[in-house]
This record gives C-alpha cells, sequence and structure tokens, in this order.
C-alpha cells in the first residue's frame, strides 16, 4: 500500500491580502451608519432607516469578515485542528447571509404597513443623506470588488455594500420624489423595493455557504468525471472511495482509492493521478491511496 499527500501553492485564503481594505471599507460604514440612522429616525423614513439597517450589515457583514480572516491567520494548524480555522470564513459569510434575511423582512414587514396611512417625510434630508450613503458605499464597493472574486467571506460583505448602494440609489430616487411632487407613498414603496432587491441575492450567499459546510463537492467539478478518468489512467483498474469537497473558497481538496493492476508501477500511477487531477480539476490537494488489487474488498465493506 502506497499512500501520499499531493500540496497545493497556495492557502486560498485570498481575502487576507485585502485586509487594509476591509479595515478601510469597516470605518467608512460604522461612520455613515450613524449618520443615517440619526436622520432616518428624525425624519421618520423608513427608506433612510432600512438604509441604515443595511449599513448596520455592511458593518457587522465587514467586521465578521475581518475577524474570520484574523482567526483564519493567526490559528495554526495543530493535533486537534488538522485544517486550521479556515472555515471561519465561510461561517462568518453564512452569519451575514442570516442578518440580511431578517432585516430585509423587517423592511417589508414595516413598510407593506405604512401603506394605509404613510407619514409625512421631509424630501431635503432624505437628499442629502443618500447622496452621502452613495459616495460611501461605492467607496467601500470599489475596495472590496477585487476580493470578493476570491472569497466567500469577502464576498458576503461584498454584496451587503452591493445591496446598500443599490438602496442609497433608491432612498436618493424617494427622496427626490418626495422634495418635488410631495408624494408619500415614494418612502415605503422603496422600502419594499429595497427589501426585495437584497432577498435573491442573500440567497445565493447563504446557498454557497451551506454548500461548503455540507462538504458538497464543487459546483465546477463533475465528479462522475472525475471517477471515470482516474479509472481510466495506465496501470489503474479502479478508482473508488473518491470525495471533493471545499475547504474554504481557493481550497478544493480530494481524496481517493486507487486499485492497480499487478505490474502496475505505484509511484507512476500516483503521479499521473496528482497531474490529471491539477491539470483538469485544477485541485492541487489530493490524498490518494494507490492500493493492490486484493486489498480494495475492505473499502466496500465500508457503507459510506
Amino acid at each position: 500500500m502506497f499512500q501520499t499527500m499531493g500540496h497545493g501553492h497556495g492557502h486560498g485564503s485570498a481575502s487576507a491580502q485585502h485586509l487594509g481594505k476591509l479595515w478601510v471599507a469597516f470605518g467608512i460604514g460604522a461612520a455613515f451608519m450613524v449618520v443615517e440612522f440619526v436622520v432616518g429616525f428624525a425624519t421618520q423614513s423608513l427608506a433612510v432607516i432600512s438604509d441604515a439597517a443595511h449599513m448596520l450589515t455592511d458593518v457587522l457583514g465587514v467586521g465578521m469578515a475581518l475577524t474570520a480572516i484574523l482567526l483564519a491567520r493567526r490559528a495554526k494548524i495543530s493535533g486537534s485542528r488538522t485544517f486550521g480555522m479556515y472555515r471561519a470564513e465561510v461561517l462568518a459569510a453564512l452569519a451575514n447571509a442570516v442578518l440580511l434575511f431578517g432585516v430585509a423582512g423587517y423592511v417589508v414587514f414595516e413598510a407593506v404597513g405604512r401603506f394605509g396611512n404613510p407619514p409625512e417625510v421631509p424630501g431635503l434630508p432624505v437628499v442629502l443623506v443618500a447622496v452621502g450613503g452613495l459616495l460611501a458605499n461605492l467607496v467601500s464597493f470599489l475596495l472590496l470588488r477585487d476580493g470578493a472574486k476570491d472569497s466567500i467571506n469577502v464576498r458576503g460583505a461584498y454584496l451587503e455594500v452591493l445591496a446598500d448602494l443599490v438602496g442609497s440609489v433608491g432612498v436618493l430616487i424617494s427622496g427626490a420624489l418626495m422634495l418635488i411632487f410631495g408624494w408619500r407613498y415614494a418612502d415605503p414603496i422603496m422600502g419594499v423595493a429595497i427589501g426585495l432587491f437584497v432577498l435573491p441575492r442573500t440567497w445565493k450567499l447563504a446557498a454557497g455557504a451551506l454548500r461548503i459546510l455540507f462538504q458538497h463537492a464543487p459546483a465546477r467539478v463533475d465528479v462522475a468525471a472525475m471517477q471515470t478518468d482516474l479509472g481510466d489512467l495506465p496501470g489503474v483498474e479502479e478508482a473508488h472511495d473518491l470525495h471533493v469537497w471545499t475547504l474554504t473558497s481557493g481550497m478544493e481538496v480530494a481524496s481517493a482509492h486507487l486499485t492497480t493492476c499487478r505490474d502496475a508501477d505505484p509511484a507512476q500511477v500516483l503521479k499521473a493521478a496528482q497531474s490529471l487531477l491539477v491539470d483538469r480539476y485544477r485541485i492541487e490537494h489530493a490524498t490518494l491511496q494507490v492500493e493492490p488489487g486484493d486489498s480494495a474488498e475492505r473499502c466496500r465493506e465500508i457503507s459510506w
């Protein structure tokens, strides 16, 4: 029996490269969140209050992203934590999604309740705070855009900023309508629109985090095709006990047993399998057990 583990060339926590940008986004969001809450409650504008709530999720989301990255960087692999604490990023992303679901649901509920007798909201303060919020979110959006491509954790914070950016545009529109036409329904309508906008994006984020936590195979990987490709390698009789999962964003892992022909060279089979997984499936971290044909029965006895 011959066993080894292939190692990749990076830990995949690309969000650590964007730590400084996350701190800047956190500071901007926290400062402007206070402004929006003060103006929102002072003017009784549901649109501004909902945008402030979204800004709160931005601040909490970026804060959780920062915490997760710092944990992942400092928590070294040990005897009991063989994969470190990289999953902290995924848990933070899931927490962000749950938070967004709650805020969006509250905004929609509160807005619907106001349709019967919408309060009169002054348009000018709403317009001014919307312009400020738009600029603040635009800066944060640009800061987090690159990191969102690499990390599901940073992507969670990025989606919250994106939702709030769109929310600021909505607040600006509702404020302009109230300022120019005095149309009181603009505020609750925009509150509903902001809440409904964020829900499908939140669902996608939650689904991605749950997919990782349940250790499903990455969506881009065809597991059946991978098993066939491994089984078709020279000297391999059968590939079985194949598992593919994601540890965190950019860290995809595989394990498999390869039953070999009697005259096969285990070292050559191992090298060919590693090359296949890297070149065709972009998986650099794989545990591959190369075993002679008469030892495969033990694997078949294991039900899971």
